[in-house]
């Protein structure tokens, strides 16, 4: 299993955001997250990222186990271990296309050849050969996307957890975005956990899971 979480429980203050949140995924699934709004599904997507701590259970990610990692190191696995695309692209304005995609890669350790060799096969791969050298303004709402989603992939990481990544997108490119996912499933066997409030989408998902008031029904 890529992703194996059991009996999360997350708390702010007196609220109760998780409440016993168990779920597996594995490799090369295509897991979506569904519920309402203030439901816990980016909290969990966060605890899953690594971005949050949780209060009790454990997360293990590729077999491993982040709990007693430090600052320091719970940064390093996650530009190694897990992509993430959220809602609005973060791209970097001042730089190109390639330039945002490689920039994981070089805080990775990778040199500038490497990291550029795998951000040019990436964006080759969102069809964006010809588009590698503009800057985000240059570009498209679904071309920003894009970039994003090759930029969570240049490290190859165990998986990528996506926050409503189409959700500022127009229905065209959502689709696009969304028909993507599934051909790097196929392509490279990634491994995607997916929040989303488009239904439609979410249903074509291997799995769908449902969260309502911090469980998963």
């Amino acid at each position: 299993m890529m992703i194996i979480a059991d009996n999360i429980h997350k708390s702010y203050g007196s609220l109760k955001v998780l409440q016993g949140v168990t779920l597996r995924v594995a490799q090369g699934e295509i897991v979506s997250v569904v519920g309402a709004s203030g439901a816990g599904k980016t909290t969990l997507l966060h605890i899953l990222g690594t971005l949050d701590r949780f209060d009790k259970g454990q997360v293990l990610i590729n077999q491993h186990d982040t709990s007693g990692f430090n600052d320091r190191q719970l940064s390093a696995f996650r530009n190694r271990h897990i992509g993430f695309v959220f809602q609005f692209h973060h791209l970097l304005p001042e730089f190109t296309a390639l330039e945002n995609v490689g920039i994981p890669a070089f805080i990775g350790g990778k040199s500038k050849k490497e990291g550029e060799r795998r951000a040019t096969r990436l964006l080759a791969m969102m069809g964006l050969e010809d588009r590698m050298d503009h800057k985000p303004a240059e570009l498209s709402g679904g071309e920003q996307q894009r970039v994003a989603v090759a930029r969570a992939l240049v490290n190859d990481p165990s998986v990528v957890l996506a926050d409503e990544p189409s959700g500022n997108l127009d229905s065209r490119s959502s689709e696009e975005l969304h028909r993507l996912f599934f051909d790097l499933r196929e392509q490279i066997n990634q491994t995607f956990v997916i929040v989303t409030h488009n239904e439609a989408f979410a249903d074509l998902a291997d799995r769908k899971l449902t969260i309502h008031d911090g469980v998963i029904l």
